[in-house]
């Protein structure tokens, strides 16, 4: 394998792994926000097991978060030192502003809400949980407008070979950024419901022939999650509306690889699903089924839009941006060769129906484990814990999807061109590795993906000890009676001692 295809793995599957836990943190922040301040204001110890419970599962996966995401900005050093020296006068704003600000007030405000139980007065206590959950979506907001303007470069001139940044506030209002920060939240709030829905339910169903003091606990964590899981998959549906007229508009040939379009349509139809090869650019050996017209409004809000073909679209972008890559050695084997324009239509047309298709599926099973709550009900069949638990890994997948999707998509472009902007603020993907070895990229791809393992394992073990621990393990501990004081609690290895 190149080094070029060397550092695209290493990159995806550290930036895959580590989202895995940004939305999480993300969403579950703001619901422990609303458990806290529900406790606040009516002072029922249900919602205080809420806030204890669910804030214990937070701490760990937003510890793991952090560990994960440091390698993320030290791989522009490691291995795109080239992309790292022409975005550095746009990126160094946003990011600095993520880490500086933003994450300073996060882990600030993070630690007084840990150590500031029963030190701390109620209100203030409960502000720190707020500033915490806000300064995560914050955080997110930052480098979401960073990712956007690799996906549709502004605010810059193009001066001695890179871009130079003349209005942060052009890169922080972005209209792709203003695009994707509601839908990214949307879908970390589609996580974190799902989580509440899997966790809760399994709970719920575990105690469902016994008197527990936890029930209701468990029921109004469930009902939370459902009722948010359906608001996310509304916002979700929107605010994906909203990109995918923005895509037809900055990045065509993604509209038309999402869809497996190798031939411009006027109107176009909706690939529902196709049946056969997608990944030859003709496109003649698939079947799809479709639905007439619905591209043409999803592009541009009308039924009668021409939507252009993937053949099409290769023919305008070697007339823009050339046909054939520079001969020039620091491009390896691709020095001198055709420039492929074609992202690949498999990872496209896939991950883009994988994206809305376990979105769905996730908010279904939300919606389904409220109908089956209702009124005090509760499901008894086995099937019921297993439904709810596997809808847990439902968003993750759809948002794992929908990421990979959005990167694939742009290339063999790492900052995609804007067909509007200044001439010259694009990249090659190809041009912004570093010059390494091979031997060096499969050190450090092998080493990061043994060591994310390794921390995978640690979440894992973490997330099942404390979820099987439930209320009790996170609650301080009942007083003793004097007769049973040296008896040993059952469920002692279920209840880590880590309180805050």
């Amino acid at each position: 394998m190149e080094v070029l295809e060397l550092a695209r793995w290493q990159f995806g599957i550290t930036t895959v792994y580590h989202f895995l836990m940004v939305p999480l943190t993300i969403g579950l922040s703001i619901l422990v926000a609303v458990m806290q301040t529900a406790w606040v204001r009516t002072g029922s110890l249900k919602y205080l097991k809420m806030t204890k419970f669910w804030g214990k599962l937070l701490l760990v996966n937003f510890a793991m978060g952090v560990v994960t995401g440091l390698v993320q900005e030290f791989q522009f050093g490691m291995s795109w030192s080239a992309y790292s020296r022409f975005v550095g006068d746009v990126f160094g704003a946003p990011l600095a502003l993520e880490g500086l600000l933003a994450f300073f007030v996060e882990s600030t405000f993070l630690g007084l809400w840990i150590f500031g139980w029963d030190r701390l007065p109620k209100k203030v206590h409960l502000a720190c949980v707020w500033a915490f959950s806000l300064a995560t979506m914050a955080s997110a907001y930052f480098i979401l407008a960073a990712n956007s303007w690799m996906q549709h470069p502004v605010g810059v001139t193009f001066e001695n070979g890179k871009p130079t940044m003349n209005s942060i506030w052009a890169v922080l209002t972005n209209n792709t950024a203003l695009a994707a920060i509601p839908h990214t939240l949307a879908g970390a709030f589609s996580v974190a419901a799902a989580f509440l829905v899997g966790v809760a339910g399994w709970h719920l169903w575990r105690r469902r022939k016994s008197d527990d003091e936890h029930r209701a606990v468990w029921r109004s964590s469930l009902r939370l999650g459902g009722w948010v899981g359906v608001g996310a998959f509304a916002v979700l549906a929107i605010t994906g509306d909203m990109q995918g007229k923005l895509m037809f508009e900055q990045q065509p040939m993604k509209m038309a690889s999402a869809e497996a379009l190798c031939h411009t349509e006027k109107p176009a139809s909706f690939s529902i699903l196709a049946i056969g090869d997608v990944e030859n650019a003709n496109c003649e050996s698939v079947k799809t089924f479709t639905v007439p017209a619905l591209l043409s409004f999803l592009a541009h809000n009308d039924f009668s839009t021409e939507v252009k073909g993937v053949e099409d679209l290769v023919g305008e972008y070697q007339a823009k941006y050339g046909t054939n890559y520079p001969d020039d050695p620091a491009l390896g084997s691709l020095a001198g060769k055709p420039i492929d324009y074609v992202p690949s239509l498999p990872v496209t047309y896939w991950g883009f129906r994988a994206m809305i298709g376990f979105g769905a599926i996730s908010a279904g099973i939300g919606l389904l484990a409220l109908w089956l709550t209702r009124r005090g009900r509760i499901p008894g069949g086995r099937w019921f814990p297993l439904l709810v638990l596997g809808g847990i890994a439902t968003p993750f997948i759809g948002n794992s999807a929908g990421w990979i999707f959005t990167e694939m998509g742009r290339q063999p472009f790492v900052v995609a061109p804007n067909p509007t902007g200044i001439d010259g603020v694009w990249m090659f993907t190809a041009r912004a590795v570093s010059q390494l070895s091979t031997g060096e990229v499969w050190t450090s791809l092998i080493v990061l993906t043994a060591l994310y393992g390794v921390l995978g394992v640690v979440e894992v073990y973490l997330m099942r000890k404390y979820v099987r621990g439930g209320v009790d393990a996170v609650m301080p501990p009942k007083p003793q009676q004097d007769n049973d004081s040296d008896e040993e609690h059952d469920d002692k290895d279920e209840a880590l001692a880590f309180a805050y």
